[in-house]
């Protein structure tokens, strides 16, 4: 009995001694992304806030570096973004709250969930071929905002249906028996109890994909997305260009100046994230306090 209990002390203190090294590299892990990324920003505000003024903001792209500025790629971005959202968030938790709720579980609704599963990890880059393929020349919709909204739809539509069905499935059951008991149909339990309290869930994961999808350049390269415009799209079916395309423009010219520009418009890249997130976040905020 003393050599079993000698021995089990051991073996528990050898784990504690391995779960204390595994919590110590991955806090090291951590904080060396952290202090990376605060590197980098360091970096970028250094060299690019001297070029943030208003004529930064409402300049179109020149060749000149003192008078170019983001003012097509700014509003272009806006634009592709609002399409983006008002294609994908309804499409992404409508498949989500069908596969939750209504579909039935059989050998086809595996093979979607896992197919939705695998496409969330797809490079972007296919989904530009995907977008070059089908958007802009077989449906002929050509190098405009549709194409390019069309073609990030896609690519943020698997992590908000896999986000949205993890947020459905937190919801208690007894809230739908609930509901049952007091007549309510299927779909009168969906949208009426189920929707609503999976909303903070949803409106994450709506922001993980917003986020992804402004801050993609492949698929719009892969579109032939212009690097300079010197106009303003009017239209969803105009040409059009993005901060990320304006970006890799200028680091991709010789000129340090381009470089700094390069830096301001990611400052300003940030800002446009950081402001459609707060606004996000505040939605679900809000939605989750009515619904405690």
């Amino acid at each position: 009995m003393t050599f079993n209990s000698e021995s089990e002390n051991r073996n528990l203190a050898k784990r504690h001694f391995k779960a204390k090294m595994f919590s110590i590299f991955c806090g090291a892990v951590t904080w060396s992304s952290v202090l990376l990324l605060a590197v980098l920003l360091f970096q970028v505000s250094i060299d690019g806030f001297r070029w943030l003024d208003w004529q930064f903001i409402d300049s179109f792209p020149s060749r000149f570096p003192e008078r170019a500025g983001i003012k097509s790629a700014l509003v272009g971005t806006i634009w592709l973004i609002a399409l983006v959202a008002l294609i994908s968030i309804p499409i992404g938790v409508s498949a989500a709250l069908y596969l939750e709720e209504f579909a039935k579980q059989g050998r086809i609704s595996r093979l979607v969930e896992v197919n939705i599963a695998n496409l969330a990890g797809v490079p972007s880059i296919v989904y530009g071929i995907l977008g070059l393929a089908i958007f802009v020349r077989f449906l002929a919709l050509e190098r405009s905002l549709v194409s390019g909204s069309l073609t990030m739809s896609l690519l943020i539509l698997p992590v908000i249906i896999i986000a949205s069905r993890e947020a459905i499935k937190t919801v208690p059951v007894s809230i739908r028996y609930a509901a049952y008991s007091l007549g309510s149909t299927k779909w009168q339990t969906t949208w009426a109890h189920v929707l609503p309290a999976s909303f903070p869930g949803i409106m994450t994961g709506v922001i993980l994909a917003l986020s992804r999808a402004i801050g993609e350049t492949a698929p719009l390269v892969m579109i032939g997305a212009l690097t300079f415009v010197a106009f303003l799209p009017e239209g969803p079916m105009d040409s059009f260009t993005a901060l990320p395309i304006q970006i890799y423009n200028w680091v991709s010219r010789p000129q340090q100046e381009f470089h700094e520009l390069a830096a301001a418009g990611i400052i300003v890249l940030l800002v446009v994230l950081l402001l459609m997130n707060s606004t996000a976040i505040y939605i679900r905020n809000k939605t989750e306090k009515r619904i405690r």
